[in-house]
C-alpha cells in the first residue's frame, strides 16, 4: 500500500489516503501507452529556433522532430524543403532587411524590393514572415516601421519580425529614457503583432533576477497592448552562461508559460562555431547532441500544455519567498494563500523557491501554474488555497488531459511546473 496526497471535499488542505493493492495489479497488467500530443500552430504558440534556418531536408526534420515549428530565418529558395519538414519560417532577404536603417532608400526603390520578395514568396503556406532586425537601437525603429508599414500593405498576412534588447542593458545602447517606451516602440512604431525579446540570466547554477523582472515588464505591456510575447531564451552554453541540462531548459520555459508566454524561441539550436560556443541542440558539425533530446522533451510538454494555456488569461504572478525586482510577492494572490516545499533525505534541507502564475478560462474557472525556482533540488509541494474548493486538477504536461489530482503529483523536478485547476 503506498501513501499519496489528494484534495478532497471543501477543505483547502492536503489529505493523505492510500492506494490498495488492487489499484497496483490494474497498472501492472495494463500495457504502457505513450502519448503523442499534436503540436501548436505557431501563430497559436511560437516554438522556434532562433538563426538562420538550414537548407538540408534531414536538418529541418530533425527540427520537427525536436518540436519546433518555425525553422528560424529561411532563404526563398528553401521555401519548399522547410513546407515539406512540415515547419514555418521568416524569410531573410537583403531585399527586405538589408539596409542602412538609419538611411533608408527612395520610397520607390524601396516598394520596387519589397514587391519583388513578396512576389517571389507569393501565397507559400511556409512563409510566416520576414526577418527585419535584431536588437535595434531605438534610432533604427522608423526605417523598420518603415519597412513594415509597406510589407503590411503589400502581405497583410504575413508578420514582421524584430526582437529586442533585454531591460538590463544600458539606455544609451536603448536609445531611449525607458526600457518600456523601448518596448512599446515594437508596437507603436513597427506595428508588430507580438512582442519578441532575449534574456539570457542563467550563471553559477541559479537564474538571475533580473530574468524575472523582465518578464514582469512585457508581460504587462503585453496585456497593456493585446499582444502576446515570445521569450528568447537559451539553449546552449557560451561566455559565462550555464550548459543546458532538463532544469535549465524547465525553468526558462515553465517561468514563461507562467508569466503568459505564447511564444518560446531557443538561442541557439545549432551551435555557433566561434568562441566558447557550445552544446546547442546540433554541435558545429552536424551532430545532434544531448541537449537536442532535452529540447524536444520541453517542447513536447509545450504541445501537451499550450492548447490549455492558450485559452487562459493571465491575471496574476506571484513569487515566494525572495520577490525579484518590480514583481509581486505571494500575499497578493488572490487564489494561494501559501504553498509549503519540503524534501526527503536532504540535510541539511534546502528552502523552497517558487513562483506562481494565476489565470482564467472563458467561463472564469481559476488556474495555476506553480513552478520550482530551483535549478538543482526537487521538492514536494503542498498548496493551502484561501477559499475552500470541491476538486483539484492536474494538466499533464504529457497528454494535455486533465486528471484528478492524486498519487504522486505533488513533486516538482528542478525548474519543473504544474498546471493546476480547481472547483
Amino acid at each position: 500500500m503506498r501513501a499519496v496526497r489528494k484534495y478532497r471535499g471543501k477543505a483547502n488542505f492536503m489529505l493523505w489516503v492510500t492506494i490498495g493493492s488492487a489499484l497496483i495489479g490494474v497498472v501492472s497488467t495494463a500495457a504502457q501507452t505513450f502519448p503523442s500530443p499534436i503540436p501548436p500552430s505557431p501563430k497559436e504558440f511560437a516554438i522556434m529556433a532562433w538563426g538562420r534556418a538550414p537548407s538540408d531536408p534531414e536538418h529541418l526534420r530533425w527540427m520537427r522532430e525536436a518540436g519546433l515549428n518555425i525553422a528560424g530565418f529561411c532563404r526563398v529558395e528553401d521555401l519548399d524543403a522547410v513546407q515539406a519538414a512540415g515547419l514555418t519560417c521568416f524569410v531573410s532577404d537583403p531585399r527586405v532587411n538589408g539596409y542602412d536603417w538609419g538611411h533608408l532608400p527612395s520610397e520607390a526603390e524601396l516598394r520596387q524590393n519589397l514587391q519583388e520578395v513578396v512576389r517571389a514568396v507569393g501565397g507559400h503556406p511556409a512563409v510566416l514572415g520576414f526577418y527585419l532586425r535584431d536588437e535595434p537601437h531605438a534610432s533604427l525603429m522608423p526605417g523598420l516601421g518603415r519597412v513594415a508599414k509597406i510589407l503590411r500593405e503589400l502581405a497583410p498576412d504575413r508578420w514582421p519580425y524584430v526582437n529586442l534588447f533585454p531591460h538590463r542593458v544600458s539606455l544609451e545602447r536603448l536609445g531611449t529614457s525607458s526600457y518600456e517606451e523601448y518596448v512599446r516602440m515594437l508596437v507603436n512604431v513597427i506595428d508588430q503583432p507580438f512582442l519578441s525579446y532575449d534574456h539570457y540570466a542563467l550563471v553559477g547554477g541559479e537564474m538571475m533576477d533580473s530574468f524575472y523582472t523582465n518578464l514582469e515588464i512585457i508581460r504587462e505591456i503585453a496585456l497593456q497592448t493585446g499582444r502576446p510575447f515570445w521569450n528568447c531564451i537559451l539553449a546552449n552554453a557560451h561566455f559565462n552562461y550555464m550548459e543546458p541540462s532538463d532544469a535549465t531548459f524547465n525553468l526558462q520555459v515553465y517561468a514563461t508559460l507562467a508569466y503568459g508566454g505564447r511564444g518560446i524561441q531557443y538561442f541557439t539550436y545549432f551551435t555557433p562555431p566561434i568562441g566558447n560556443y557550445r552544446l546547442a541542440p546540433v554541435d558545429p558539425f552536424g551532430n545532434r547532441t544531448a541537449t537536442w533530446e532535452m529540447l524536444r522533451r520541453i517542447n513536447k510538454q509545450i504541445h501537451a500544455l499550450a492548447p490549455v494555456l492558450v485559452r487562459l488569461r493571465s491575471t496574476g504572478v506571484y513569487h515566494y519567498p525572495d520577490v525579484p525586482e518590480r514583481c509581486r510577492p505571494l500575499s497578493e494572490s488572490r487564489w494561494i494563500e501559501a504553498v509549503e516545499m519540503t524534501q526527503r533525505f536532504v540535510r541539511p534541507p534546502v528552502a523552497g523557491r517558487f513562483l506562481v502564475g494565476e489565470f482564467e478560462d472563458p467561463q472564469g474557472r481559476p488556474y495555476a501554474l506553480l513552478v520550482n525556482k530551483d535549478l538543482n533540488h526537487s521538492f514536494r509541494f503542498q498548496v493551502k488555497f484561501r477559499r475552500p474548493f470541491k476538486q483539484l486538477y492536474r494538466v499533464s504536461p504529457y497528454s494535455g488531459r486533465e486528471e484528478p489530482f492524486g498519487r504522486e503529483m505533488d513533486w516538482l523536478a528542478p525548474g519543473a511546473g504544474i498546471l493546476l485547476r480547481w472547483e
